[in-house]
């Protein structure tokens, strides 16, 4: 299938999940941009121009939610010409899916993504990466960091130790509380944040991405996703990639995850313009 020409390619947001800085995706917006796009990533509310603005005052993110968020992005497309294709990675992930079932985006692209409402499996590890924060309810209202040796664990866990170490030092940066209660208490909560309309949202395509050694959010989790868009008629394509973990998006081999998405959207972007 052809691409469209670079004049006519839609915009690509790309939005970024807890604990990492927005600036991490700077490698994707350089390999999208010169494929024709216009990119933008912008931060979470709260967040710091750089990493370490962030580190130096993690209370601008205390209390900082789902809702927060949503509605963060959600100013800055209704700001643009033209709806983007939002791309999201964890926490990112979500709320793509929120803003795509919204029609706030073209298409999505949910890599690695928190779990949204109906989700009712928790593996271990997704448990043990989020016991930091949410082993003690009083984080709920604070802004929580990850040390280099749980950021192993949640993140680095397919790489070396000097890889994760070096990953924790250049995008490591505090995350709030309140989004990981809002989706572990989903389940409970009727009007939860963490909800999508996966079921009848008349929406754009959507593709689900899980690395299978994930920790974070385990294969099986995103596997359930999918399972939720099952009767929806609008498309939802899932990719599995082998060997890889939370950090895909950002690691040395963030170029396979990217050229996967790329090729995605260069498919489905002619019948979008």
């Amino acid at each position: 299938m052809s691409e469209t020409t670079p004049a006519k390619r839609l915009p690509v947001m790309f939005i970024h999940g807890l604990w990492i800085h927005a600036s991490a995706w700077r490698a994707w917006q350089d390999l999208f941009e010169a494929s024709g796009h216009a990119t933008s990533a912008p931060g979470w509310p709260g967040d710091g121009e750089t990493v370490q603005a962030t580190r130096d005052h993690p209370e601008s993110l205390d209390d900082v939610g789902i809702a927060a968020i949503c509605r963060h992005y959600a100013d800055l497309i209704d700001d643009m010409p033209v709806k983007p294709i939002v791309i999201g990675h964890s926490f990112g992930g979500l709320i793509a899916q929120e803003l795509l079932a919204n029609g706030y985006a073209t298409a999505a692209v949910a890599i690695d993504p928190a779990p949204v409402k109906g989700v009712k499996i928790l593996p271990f590890s997704q448990l043990r990466s989020a016991f930091p924060v949410l082993g003690n309810p009083a984080n709920r209202k604070r802004t929580v960091a990850l040390t280099a040796e749980q950021f192993k664990y949640s993140f680095g866990n397919t790489l070396s130790d000097e890889e994760s170490n070096a990953l924790h030092e250049a995008w490591a940066i505090p995350g709030p509380g309140r989004p990981l209660f809002e989706d572990a208490t989903a389940p409970f909560v009727r009007d939860s944040p963490a909800a999508v309309d996966t079921h009848n949202a008349v929406r754009g395509p959507l593709l689900l991405i899980s690395g299978t050694e994930d920790h974070t959010v385990p294969l099986k989790v995103t596997e359930a996703v999918v399972k939720l868009y099952a009767d929806n008629p609008s498309r939802t394509d899932f990719i599995k990639v082998e060997g890889r973990g939370h950090s895909l998006t950002m690691d040395a081999g963030w170029t396979e995850v990217a050229h996967l998405v790329r090729e995605w959207i260069t498919e489905r972007e002619p019948a979008l313009a």
